[in-house]
């Protein structure tokens, strides 16, 4: 039995995959599959991914079906004790999956998370710190999704998956939150206390309407009587409209915020409307991190940007299917 399926759904980032599959390709883990859920791309990134090990499957959406739809399929063609997910444009540090699955056996749980950073296209960090710890990850999953980078971070196993149900193609910004709640109903997850997991931060990854963010909350409010924390929610919206450079908009979720007993997003409404880091990745300066976890992470991340990604495959986009 194949130890580790790892699901990869892209959709017109070739660009970028590349180096995503060679950071998942160069695992310490050997045992494992890759499966790219090409969900209809039509710059050839199925073709490229094909090409680059014989580890690598493709599966293809004739047609753009979205994220989860395309993970979903991943799944369901993934023969692995354990499932883990990564985006299109993020990167793992070499012994990712091997630190986690020992965590996880360590502690017997049935899922397990990492930390990361934030980095921008030349891999260069622009935030990060620790992450929770599997009791608060547990506490604030009611009220919010405490686990960073999304996809990119959880590797759960397969028998918890079949029984929990799959990621929800309704949702758009909380599928990975709906998800986790579901799978931690099966128990807590382990954690390995380390930045493996680089997300990066570029323009095709803006979310230039966050209205969804606020309104899915609302969502999974009513779907598990959760007291989700809306003001919170209002905040991370702001958020996405300030890296969009939408300052009207973040205004108006911060105000939001504000009407919901966040007195300190006064300050936020003036960062909005006068600060020039809007709509830049100068806004992480305001963040900052901690200067030891992010030395961790440059250890990794250094020889990623040291070498030039390998000359891509010649191959030409196709639309059939390669599995």
């Amino acid at each position: 039995m194949t130890l580790v399926s790892v699901i990869i759904p892209t959709h017109n980032r070739a660009h970028l995959l590349q180096r995503t599959l060679e950071s998942v390709l160069k695992q310490s883990t050997e045992n494992l599959e890759v499966i790219v859920v090409d969900d209809g791309s039509t710059d050839g990134s199925g073709a490229l991914a094909a090409a680059m090990d014989p580890r690598v499957s493709v599966l293809r959406n004739p047609e753009p079906a979205g994220v989860s739809v395309a993970r979903n399929r991943g799944i369901a063609s993934a023969s692995g004790e354990w499932i883990a997910f990564c985006d299109d444009d993020d990167l793992w540090a070499p012994n990712k999956l091997q630190q986690q699955l020992t965590a996880a056996d360590a502690a017997g749980a049935n899922w397990v998370y990492a930390g990361d950073v934030n980095v921008d296209d030349q891999l260069r960090v622009l935030s990060g710190g620790p992450p929770p710890d599997p009791a608060a990850v547990m506490a604030r999953l009611p009220r919010s999704n405490p686990l960073a980078s999304g996809g990119s971070n959880v590797v759960v196993r397969s028998n918890i998956l079949a029984e929990v149900g799959t990621f929800d193609p309704t949702l758009r910004r909380t599928e990975d939150w709906d998800l986790w709640i579901r799978i931690a109903s099966k128990g807590p997850p382990a954690c390995v206390r380390e930045p493996l997991v680089a997300y990066r931060f570029h323009r095709g990854n803006v979310v230039w309407d966050p209205r969804e963010m606020v309104d899915e909350a609302r969502t999974l409010a009513a779907r598990y009587r959760y007291p989700v924390d809306l003001t919170a929610m209002q905040r991370r919206a702001a958020w996405a409209a300030l890296r969009a450079g939408r300052r009207v908009s973040a205004v108006r979720y911060y105000a939001a915020a504000i009407a919901g007993g966040d007195i300190r997003s006064l300050f936020r409404v003036a960062f909005a409307l006068l600060h020039p880091a809007v709509g830049t990745e100068r806004l992480f300066r305001r963040i900052g991190g901690d200067p030891d976890w992010i030395a961790q992470a440059e250890r990794w991340l250094s020889t990623f940007r040291a070498a030039r990604p390998a000359a891509p495959p010649s191959v030409t986009a196709t639309p059939g299917e390669h599995r």
